[in-house]
């Protein structure tokens, strides 16, 4: 008799207070507080392309001109990545939830969840939400709410907590 395959979730990190929050909501919510869990957990982050950065050393300055940015651009943003998901491993460790993938997929970050949902037919996508208003949002644009509309599952928006 085969076992049956857990719902898998997905949990998109970065190096925000919003992420955490999120990760660590998510654990104590379907994790440490249920045994055995009920989703297999996959936390992805999204590491940034360096052409992302363009523009960043001022005007004018064509991307890549100066010999080995590229190339240092890119192994700091490997990183910063590796650390991201090492603080992720910690917090996992720390709530004693042990059966976790950790992926880091190189884009954007929205297209990079919603890549990661459907690659692993996930049941269940959480986010963290910045808590931005709606023109910010409009201008920055949103990671959560660009899931919200297009992900092929459930979303769960962890909003930050408000004052004690």
């Amino acid at each position: 008799m085969a076992a049956t395959e857990k719902p898998v979730m997905v949990i998109g990190i970065d190096d925000s207070e919003y992420a955490i929050a999120a990760l660590e909501w998510t654990l104590d919510h379907f994790s440490s507080a249920i045994y055995p869990p009920p989703f297999k957990i996959i936390v992805v982050h999204a590491k940034p392309i360096p052409e992302t950065f363009v523009g960043v050393a001022g005007p004018g300055m064509v991307f890549g001109s100066e010999p080995g940015l590229y190339q240092v651009l890119d192994q700091n943003l490997k990183r910063k990545a590796a650390r991201i998901i090492e603080k992720a491993r910690e917090i996992c460790a720390a709530k004693s939830v042990s059966e976790v993938k950790f992926e880091v997929e190189e884009g954007d970050a929205r297209y990079v969840l919603c890549k990661a949902v459907s690659e692993h037919n996930a049941s269940m996508l959480v986010v963290g939400s910045h808590g931005y208003g709606a023109i910010k949002r409009a201008l920055l644009g949103s990671v959560s709410d660009y899931c919200a509309h297009n992900a092929p599952c459930t979303v769960t928006i962890v909003k930050p907590k408000t004052g004690a």
